[in-house]
């Protein structure tokens, strides 16, 4: 009598999850790339490295769910990712770039916003698993994510490359608008997410516009766009708080209500 073929384990990761994986790599690679061009005094190309950066984040979790790639060692290679990618590098870049004037205070500037993007990359995977997450169910986040902070705290170099003008590079300016943005990523505030976006029906032809409009401009007057978008997104943020105050008081008003219904019958 033959004994029953043994099938041996499969060992290793699965090939659709490399992918994603190697999307975040290259994010990693293009953040890292753009100290090496804030060294060389050539602003353009590290900012656009950090952009780029920024574009391969938002990219690298949408492939991992159209593959089904997603794992946990891609969680955290995200994470170490975005920390060097979108806390590290923009620090340095901006250190180099203007709070080198006052090298110890602006040193510590700098290092305030590295800190504060591990700081919040640490909180979002302490409550991967965790079933309390008031803001994600509600569809919100919690603070500003990472690459909106990256790209927040370089407004002052977006402004000064298409303006000229030598106060946008100024220290006192530069480091207090650091620290903000950099206390925003850490902060408790609700912000819009994707999925917490509802477009009317009456406005998405206008919201197609406006995509392709910023498209054009991006490729036009990179400069002048980013900063309009920073200023754009800087005023959702109370509409975003406002927003999710209106979902708590729903699900309040609600919990109240099943409460009563079911204090009801029970009297």
């Amino acid at each position: 009598m033959m004994s029953p073929r043994v099938i041996p384990l499969r060992r290793g990761i699965p090939l659709r999850t490399l992918a994603p994986n190697a999307v975040t790599a290259l994010a990693l690679c293009f953040g890292l790339t753009g100290v090496r061009f804030a060294i060389a005094a050539e602003w353009e190309k590290a900012v656009i490295c950090i952009l780029v950066a920024g574009i391969l984040d938002g990219l690298d979790g949408r492939i991992a769910r159209l593959l089904k790639g997603e794992s946990r060692f891609g969680a955290e290679l995200d994470s170490l990712s975005d920390v060097i990618a979108f806390g590290v590098s923009p620090a340095i870049i901006i250190y180099l770039w203007s709070l080198q004037a006052v090298p110890q205070y602006g040193w510590i500037v700098a290092l305030t916003h590295a800190v504060c993007c591990a700081l919040r990359l640490a909180r979002f995977n302490a409550a991967i698993d965790s079933e309390d997450q008031p803001h994600k169910s509600a569809g919100f986040l919690t603070g500003i994510p990472a690459p909106a902070g990256a790209g927040l705290m370089l407004l002052p170099l977006y402004l000064w490359m298409w303006t000229g003008l030598p106060i946008f590079r100024e220290s006192w300016l530069v480091a207090p608008w650091t620290i903000a943005s950099a206390l925003l990523m850490i902060s408790s505030v609700a912000t819009f997410s994707w999925s917490a976006l509802r477009l009317r029906r009456g406005v998405r032809m206008w919201v197609l516009l406006a995509i392709g409009l910023i498209g054009a401009a991006l490729i036009n007057a990179p400069w002048i766009a980013l900063s309009v978008i920073c200023a754009l997104y800087l005023a959702s943020i109370p509409f975003g708080m406002r927003s999710y105050a209106k979902v708590r008081r729903l699900r309040a008003a609600r919990t109240q209500m099943q409460s009563q219904s079911q204090a009801g019958p029970a009297a």
